[in-house]
């Protein structure tokens, strides 16, 4: 019974892929970032294409919730078709290829079991990286599957994922507000400016103190200058003259 349910599992479907029953989920809710405004985290496919040669590579392919039925795997990836840079106005892009062999079964202790996509911006007006993993444009919903793919033509692949729905950054304007009419924002800016004008206060007290004291310290170094005496001399010469005695 087990090698009939395992064969169905991974029959070939109408177009001649294997189709194996394996629907690509998101990470643990727990994992921090899950679902950002341009990124969300996969569950690797570990032990899922067991029967793939050592030579395969298995790809991520990323599509929108309405478009996801019309990706024809028989385009090859990190091409113009399945590029990232111009998605979503083709079909779907293929991205985080990488050999079977990094999807070891069972995982290794230690190993990261998880993909985020969206990571890469440096590459995502690069036409000369096509598989760029790219921020998602926007919040979706998109819906993902893992290909394999030999350098001829692709061999099997999973279902699709449910879809898959972004975080949507909250605008100035929409920021919650308060009961006093303040919005979230306005208070937190309050906060800061306050904050920034006590601690120059403080550095403004400190430096007069400081001026202050060195200014005290420098007075007191000086001390009352001794009075000068100075005696009245008679030149005796001038009353030996006869007539000075007059």
């Amino acid at each position: 019974m087990l090698p009939l349910l395992l064969l169905l599992a991974t029959a070939p479907g109408a177009d001649g892929l294997t189709s194996i029953d394996y629907v690509p989920t998101l990470a643990n809710e727990t994992l921090e970032g899950r679902i950002t405004t341009s990124t969300f985290v996969l569950e690797q496919p570990r032990c899922v294409f067991t029967d793939a040669q050592p030579g395969t590579h298995i790809w991520l392919v990323v599509a929108l919730d309405a478009a996801a039925e019309r990706f024809d795997a028989g385009t090859m990836p990190e091409t113009p078709r399945l590029a990232f840079q111009t998605f979503p106005s083709n079909t779907a892009y293929a991205t985080l290829g990488t050999s079977i062999a990094n999807y070891p079964c069972p995982p290794r202790p230690g190993d990261f079991t998880v993909l985020r996509v969206g990571s890469e911006t440096a590459c995502r007006s690069d036409p000369n990286r096509p598989s760029c993993n790219g921020p998602l444009p926007g919040p979706g919903p998109y819906r993902v599957k893992f290909v394999a793919w030999d350098n001829v033509t692709a061999q099997a692949q999973t279902h699709w994922s449910e879809p898959i729905t972004l975080k949507t950054a909250l605008q100035a304007d929409n920021l919650p507000v308060t009961a006093g009419g303040h919005s979230t924002g306005m208070i937190i800016l309050t906060a800061i400016l306050s904050i920034l004008f006590a601690v120059l206060l403080a550095c403004l007290v400190a430096l007069l103190a400081s001026w202050c004291s060195n200014s005290y310290g420098s007075s007191s170094i000086f001390s009352k200058p001794d009075a000068v005496t100075v005696r009245r001399y008679n030149t005796h010469h001038v009353y030996d003259q006869p007539a000075a005695r007059l």
